[in-house]
């Protein structure tokens, strides 16, 4: 296995972030410093970062939070602001969040200890849908802002991808999006004329938030897991 892989399932960090720390130089393979993610290794090799030991453990865990606004998707906040891990209760775990959700915005977020799965499910190539409900100021959206919504707006930083969006009555939208921009969403709405009031996410690949309440956690089951490995896997088939 590749290095920069092993880090990711040992739940030290995302398969991008673990290659990071392996080019800072943190990490060591039999006591030597080793600077290339690609290095093959295996379970019985010495693996350390920043002198600590670290073996993949077999039984990586997936939670499902429904976080309340306010609340910022980040392992820590250096402005004392409550943290999305700070809900999950899971000793002896080290949990991080599954992508972001903003701060103001509420919904369906992961919590996993399994770097690669967490990569797989965040990387753009892998195009895993997530489902928001947006409550948009300027009342019913007129069918032409709805087709722009599907067919892709022109952002800052370039066109939005086609989405699958409809109106659930009238201000409110449902937007199913493969690709995740910073506040997307929210940027995409305002484009059209409807800024967003409220924002919830409520699927992310094939779980759906369902009744949870606010501040709500459940650890997923491995039927659960193995649906968002398979997600993962499939690749993308067009905006919906």
């Amino acid at each position: 296995m590749r290095l920069g892989k092993y880090l990711a399932h040992a739940g030290v960090a995302s398969r991008r972030a673990a290659e990071a720390i392996v080019h800072e130089g943190r990490v060591t393979v039999g006591g030597e410093p080793v600077l290339d993610p690609a290095r093959d290794v295996t379970a019985q090799d010495a693996v350390a970062v920043d002198g600590r030991l670290v073996r993949p453990a077999e039984d990586r865990v997936v939670w499902l939070v429904h976080k309340p606004p306010g609340v910022v998707s980040t392992a820590r906040d250096t402005h004392g602001r409550p943290t999305v891990t700070a809900l999950v209760r899971a000793p002896g775990r080290r949990l991080y969040p599954v992508g972001r959700l903003d701060a103001d915005t509420s919904g369906l977020i992961l919590l996993t200890d399994d770097g690669e799965l967490a990569n797989q499910l965040t990387h753009p190539r892998f195009g895993v849908p997530k489902t928001y409900v947006a409550e948009v100021d300027g009342g019913a959206v007129a069918e032409r802002d709805l087709r722009a919504l599907r067919e892709g707006v022109q952002l800052e930083d370039g066109p939005t991808a086609p989405a699958r969006v409809r109106q659930l009555r009238p201000g409110v939208l449902e937007l199913v999006l493969r690709e995740g921009r910073k506040r997307q969403v929210r940027r995409m709405c305002a484009h059209v004329g409807h800024p967003v009031r409220r924002l919830t996410r409520v699927a992310f690949g094939p779980l759906r938030l369902g009744d949870l309440a606010e501040g709500g956690v459940r650890r997923l089951s491995p039927a659960e897991i193995q649906r968002l490995r398979d997600a993962a896997a499939r690749p993308p088939r067009g905006p919906g």
